[in-house]
């Protein structure tokens, strides 16, 4: 589930072009020979896409790549083009991490425009998990744990429409800790879906560390035996292994059917092969993110020497590559960072406070926990990829009367466990809520880890406050007001990625309850902000709206559901247009909540208010052409609020 976010790499990429993979295709080889040097193409364009794009999942991708190949290239029937009559088979992957490899099966396929190598997590390029809006792709993954319940559904579905089909699902073993995989068993057997085969990725790591360390599978044979299921286990990354262990399902005829395919995370790249037993957190490196120059240039020229050397087997020409000569990125001056500001803030919190005890969805990285789990072992709970789970748990621990700190990335603390979150507060026990990653940015991974629905899922909570910081400072004011003064649970959003800061932004140091700080003062329009990515953009807007004659008043808070109303009065004044900015859906967000408050009391009267956020759904970019495409660039509001406050209506937006 982890999602780091880095930045491209400069220099020389390597990438194979299409008629490579056709020569390949083409050879006289074995079947398993063909797919093995076919995966090793696919390698190699995998490693170039997340290079050139800064993200992605490099082991998750290498693990299962000789598996899907062998899929695509050899088992999963697909008609000719206009033939509607012969059987189509359904391949996808419910990991969503593994989308680069699943890509470039495809693209060396012919089933993908050969460019789009070119625009992994671009704009109107190849999202950053699987989206059925990408030709192949059969249904969005990315939240795990649903694979198998939608290939069931798939399924009964053929067979209303009488199309004879088989469907095949991908899984992770870290997956394999959600709830809904296991719930989504017991029916399978019960309709006896012998179409469907599920094959799990067994590469033995999760985001963080081993399966095994956060909740070991056990006799997962046994288990899986247990459910009605036909199991059998191979070496997924040995396609001589792996295809007679799939040929070997097609005689079960009254049974779904698994296969647990052993492989290796990062196969193919030998430092990034992860084969130990005895590994902690900090041991893998190539989970997430991309390569450094170096580690890119070395993993390259191991996958291009293991190609030619099957080339060379095979009696054929090595390859023959295309480059591209990628410039270094220009880092953002004046940037900060919440994540780190917040492992400060709760180690201080911690060792004041002997209560706290810190949980975690397996994302313990990505949300600054490694060094609490250091110096307060016996106080952290890894509870892996089973958030609702880890939410429970944090309900019995404060029945308990001790503090917990929940952490994952807002899309899937916020909505995956709503229900516990919602039974935990009608129990009156203070819990603190810490959702990374909110927000639309970064926008790299997709619409499926894009927190732009939390605010909304919490602000239905009882007793619930929510707090959005706006910079390094305001994390540990936030967070020690949280533990200390609030008396009720409190959700905070964080940024995940650096950020930019105005001196104005960069110099808040003051956390008053309900209220915020003026940064600005314009008499013709006033933005209330939430969060430091708009802030930032709301200053740059109101620069350009200066030159066209509008004079701005900008507001910054981080409470979002708790309100200062005569502080607010005071702020709002005789100002015409007020206008709410927030990185989240505007459909009750914060701005609703705001505009609803200030309707209910009397503030809203001759004033016209606009709400400003995220109005579809999410697309998926770099920073600023998502910021753009969502009109929450400072160009883009700018242009809004230019034609807003020319406007003579005083219609209320919202």
């Amino acid at each position: 589930m982890g999602d780091q976010v880095g930045v491209a790499v400069s220099g020389t990429l390597y990438y194979v072009p299409f008629k490579e993979f056709e020569r390949v295709r083409a050879l006289s080889v074995s079947p398993e020979e063909k797919t093995s040097l076919f995966a090793f193409l696919c390698r190699i364009n995998t490693l170039y896409m997340i290079a050139r794009a800064g993200s992605g999942h490099i082991g998750s991708s290498f693990s299962s790549i000789d598996i899907m190949s062998w899929l695509l290239l050899n088992e999963v029937r697909v008609p000719n083009k206009g033939d509607t009559t012969s059987p189509c088979d359904i391949f996808f992957s419910s990991k969503g991490h593994d989308a680069p490899s699943l890509y470039n099966v495809f693209i060396g396929l012919g089933r993908l425009d050969f460019n789009l190598i070119h625009a992994l997590r671009k704009h109107s390029g190849l999202p950053g998990h699987p989206d059925i809006a990408t030709p192949n792709i059969v249904t969005n993954t990315g939240s795990l744990g649903m694979g198998v319940s939608k290939a069931k559904g798939m399924i009964l579905a053929n067979r209303l429409l009488k199309r004879p089909a088989n469907v095949f699902v991908l899984t992770g073993d870290g997956e394999l800790q959600e709830g809904q995989f296991w719930e989504s068993l017991i029916s399978a057997a019960n309709l006896k879906l012998s179409e469907l085969t599920v094959i799990i990725d067994h590469n033995k790591l999760q985001s963080d560390t081993l399966v095994s360390k956060v909740s070991d599978l056990g006799d997962l044979e046994a288990k899986l035996t247990s459910f009605g299921w036909h199991v059998s286990r191979c070496d997924g990354n040995d396609l001589v292994a792996f295809s007679k262990t799939l040929a070997a399902t097609k005689r079960v005829i009254d049974q779904p059917k698994v296969i647990i395919a052993d492989t290796i995370k990062g196969k193919g790249v030998s430092f990034m092969e992860h084969t130990s037993i005895d590994s902690d957190v900090e041991l893998y490196k190539f989970h997430s993110g991309a390569p450094n120059e170096e580690n890119y240039t070395k993993a390259a020229q191991e996958l291009i020497i293991a190609a030619n050397e099957r080339l060379k087997s095979a009696g054929t020409a090595e390859l023959k590559l295309e480059i591209l000569i990628k410039e270094a990125v220009v880092s953002l001056e004046h940037t900060q960072r919440l994540i780190p500001a917040y492992t400060d803030a709760l180690l201080e919190q911690a060792r004041k406070n002997s209560k706290i005890v810190a949980l975690d969805a397996d994302l313990v990285l990505d949300t600054g926990l490694i060094p609490f789990q250091k110096e307060f072992p016996d106080r952290f709970l890894e509870c892996g990829i089973a958030e609702q789970d880890m939410v429970s748990q944090a309900g019995g621990i404060a029945l308990q009367g001790l503090l917990p700190i929940v952490h994952s990335f807002a899309c899937f603390l916020a909505a995956r466990p709503n229900e516990q979150i919602y039974n935990n507060s009608s129990e009156g026990k203070k819990i603190i809520y810490i959702g990374s990653l909110a927000g639309v940015l970064p926008a790299g991974p997709g619409h499926s880890h894009q927190g732009v629905r939390d605010i909304a899922c919490m602000l239905a909570m009882p007793d619930m406050t929510i707090v959005e910081p706006i910079n390094a400072k305001q994390v540990a004011l936030a967070l020690n007001w949280a533990v200390s003064d609030s008396q009720e649970s409190v959700y905070m959003r964080l940024t995940s990625i650096p950020y930019e800061q105005t001196p104005e932004l960069s110099q808040i140091s003051e956390f008053i309850p309900g209220q915020g700080e003026c940064i600005r003062k314009g008499n013709d329009l006033i933005i209330l902000c939430f969060g430091p990515i708009l802030s930032f953009q709301a200053m740059q807007a109101a620069e350009i709206l200066a030159d066209n004659g509008i004079e701005t008043t900008v507001v910054v808070t981080p409470w979002i559901n708790r309100i200062d109303m005569s502080w607010l009065s005071k702020i709002l004044g005789n100002l015409p247009l007020v206008v709410t900015l927030e990185n989240h859906y505007t459909e009750s967000g914060a701005g609703s909540y705001y505009v609803k408050a200030m309707a209910n009391s009397g503030l809203l009267n001759n004033r016209k208010v606009l709400t400003l956020g995220v109005n579809e759904l999410p697309i998926c970019g770099s920073n600023d052409e998502v910021l753009d495409f969502h009109g929450l660039s400072a160009d883009k509001l700018a242009i809004t609020l230019i034609k807003k406050h020319s406007s003579k209506s005083h219609t209320l937006l919202y």
